[in-house]
């Protein structure tokens, strides 16, 4: 690792990109994510690359399909109610394949909702908030640093199988500032592109990058093969974090912000003679589902906290498969859960 810096997570995200390569951003201001378009504005010009604020989201989104399809590294930033209004070109972009980059630092809602942290977007990014049988990779970091590492890793996983990548965070991970240190020479994944629509020069045949197939048959094999990908992605590119779940009385499931205070919840509980274990799904999709598979009978029960009313929940109860009893704890409306209801709701469960 090279130099250690203190800066806000927004800014982080911006700086990962580029060094992952990044040279197209499009996008549009809306708290709060907004200094990620700050520090694009400033810095794509010293490296080249394209910085673009559009007139709305749906510009944007079309804009990224369109340098995507180019072949080039891009990324567009938003918060809820704009990835909402993004959800028909990222439908398209997924059906045509294109690698892309997005980032979603959620806000509350529904509706306008408001600036503070919340993960009320779960359904949206990992359900697939467009129409028709897409997936996106989402990845949830908990920290500056993770904010960094994932958004590099980002780029190399949407280029090797021509995927949209979704970092999923929230306000207190947009701005809050943390020590981050940076690699010197980043792993960066540089993958041919045969396939986009670079000029041809008369040298081969002009590749077409659409999102239309009028023959059923057709429609539905290009659909199988997105389906294929997406099995494979699955048993390749899982990450959790397991933490203290061996003999656990309960176990916590929480990405994000919230994974964070769970740990602080681990050490009181600890003192209190109360095992706590953590389960982190840092991809939300693809879900680590064997993890819950593996522990699914350890603990006297599973307890997801989120910032909803239970999304990932959903997911959770799916993946134990009726084998335990799975609790839920959310706050709403930009509230965040305290360390005093987790650990209460903990001792709910054992007592």
């Amino acid at each position: 690792m090279g130099e250690k810096l203190l800066m806000k997570g927004n800014e982080v995200i911006a700086e990962a990109a580029i060094r992952a390569g990044c040279r197209f951003y499009f996008g549009y201001p809306i708290t709060p994510q907004t200094e990620v378009m700050h520090y694009m504005a400033k810095r794509m010009p010293e490296v080249g690359g394209t910085f673009v604020q559009a007139e709305s989201e749906i510009a944007a989104i079309n804009m990224v399909y369109g340098a995507a399809s180019a072949g080039g590294r891009v990324m567009t930033t938003s918060s809820s109610p704009g990835i909402s209004l993004m959800q028909e070109g990222i439908s398209y972009a997924a059906c045509a394949e294109l690698p892309l980059v997005m980032v979603n630092i959620v806000r509350c809602g529904p509706g306008l909702g408001g600036i503070l942290p919340a993960q009320c977007d779960y359904f949206q990014s990992v359900k697939g908030g467009g129409h028709g049988d897409y997936k996106m990779v989402v990845l949830a970091p908990c920290s500056v640093q993770e904010l960094y590492e994932l958004t590099v890793e980002a780029f190399n996983i949407s280029d090797r199988y021509r995927i949209i990548t979704m970092i999923l965070g929230d306000g207190i991970l947009g701005q809050m500032m943390e020590a981050v240190e940076f690699r010197d020479v980043e792993n960066i994944q540089n993958v041919e592109k045969p396939w986009a629509v670079t000029g041809t020069g008369m040298k081969r045949e002009h590749n077409v990058i659409t999102s239309i197939y009028i023959d059923p048959e057709v429609l539905e094999a290009h659909n199988r093969k997105l389906q294929e990908k997406y099995r494979l992605i699955e048993e390749n590119e899982v990450r959790v974090e397991e933490y203290n779940c061996e003999n656990a009385d309960v176990i916590v499931v929480a990405f994000g912000t919230v994974a964070r205070i769970v740990k602080n919840v681990i050490k009181t509980a600890e003192k209190e003679g109360i095992k706590v274990g953590l389960i982190r799904p840092v991809t939300l999709w693809p879900f680590p589902v064997k993890t819950f598979e593996k522990y699914a009978t350890v603990p006297k029960a599973f307890l997801t906290v989120e910032m909803n009313a239970g999304q990932m929940l959903e997911d959770v109860k799916l993946a134990v498969n009726g084998k335990n009893k799975v609790d839920f704890l959310g706050r709403m409306g930009g509230m965040v859960p305290t360390q005093k209801e987790i650990l209460d709701k903990i001792k709910e469960l054992i007592w």
